[in-house]
């Protein structure tokens, strides 16, 4: 089924039970299925995740939904961009075999109740300042793997929470898929790709580079010695106030597995930083290996 795909567009599904039987007729066939979700207005953070599938797996079924449930109140659903037409033309082009693209009310009909409940890996960072944003996405990904039962998901670093919860979740419920996780995609200066960053004005594009200078910061005061975590925030905080921004939800060195903070390094730890530039906001994530200096 891959192998002609590369020069017409995917079939776009709509309804669940369409996919999921499409996706165990391929699986019957001995066919190997990679899953990449996705909100749409892809981005090449996105079509990364696309090739990864397609190196891997005979075929590739890409999700495009924009998940009303992990969203909270003040947040940009309504504006979150749309784009299915050029990211369908998009995904033709990496020889995507499948898209599966559903409405509101297909993934969550009338008297759906039932979302899943996360745990410590989702309590703070993105799970404190985003109340509600970790159950949201759990459920839809649950949701998302037994639509489409594909043998492996794709999913990018920088919502590296986020790939450690949907991890856990896959581990605690034994949901038979395994999971990718690969690494961020960046723009020439650093800056991490993603949908959110079309929202930024001119100023702001140039303002947004302060966080991967901030990661570089953290980088060379590791290699001079420096192995107390306040001090190395204390510095990436500084930095990212001298770039002009004002607003910080975080910046955090964590256990790379479990998220809790780490005062001393000595061992590879990642750095999670999310700010806000005017109305939209910025995550972002990077490991420090001191074993590396």
């Amino acid at each position: 089924m891959a192998h002609d795909a590369m020069t017409k567009s995917p079939p776009v599904i709509h309804g669940p039970e369409e996919v999921r039987q499409t996706v165990m007729n391929l699986r019957a066939e001995g066919q190997t299925v990679g899953l990449v979700p996705t909100m749409g207005a892809l981005h090449e953070g996105h079509l990364s995740l696309v090739d990864a599938a397609r190196a891997e797996c005979d075929s590739v079924v890409v999700t495009i939904f924009v998940n009303p449930t992990q969203f909270g109140a003040g947040e940009d659903f309504d504006a979150y961009p749309r784009t299915l037409e050029a990211d369908v033309a998009a995904l033709a082009e990496r020889g995507v075999d499948l898209v599966f693209a559903p409405a509101a009310d297909a993934m969550y009909p009338a008297g759906h109740d039932t979302t899943v409940q996360v745990g410590d890996l989702a309590s703070e960072l993105e799970g404190r300042f985003r109340p509600g944003h970790f159950p949201g996405v759990a459920t839809i990904v649950l949701k998302l793997f037994q639509i489409v039962p594909a043998d492996f998901a794709f999913f990018g670093q920088k919502d590296y929470q986020q790939s450690l919860v949907i991890r856990r979740m896959v581990a605690d419920l034994d949901v038979p898929i395994e999971v990718r996780v690969c690494e961020t995609v960046r723009e020439a200066d650093g800056l991490a790709k993603s949908s959110r960053n079309v929202y930024l004005s001119a100023e702001q594009r140039q303002q947004a580079v302060c966080i991967w200078q901030s990661f570089q910061l953290a980088e060379t005061l590791l290699a001079q010695g420096e192995r107390q975590t306040a001090a190395i925030i204390g510095a990436m905080r500084a930095s990212i106030r001298a770039a002009g921004v004002s607003h910080i939800d975080y910046v955090a060195l964590a256990d790379p597995d479990t998220l809790r903070p780490v005062d001393h390094i000595s061992s590879r730890v990642v750095a999670l930083v999310a700010i806000r530039l005017g109305e939209t906001r910025l995550i972002d994530n990077h490991f420090l290996d001191p074993a590396t200096d």
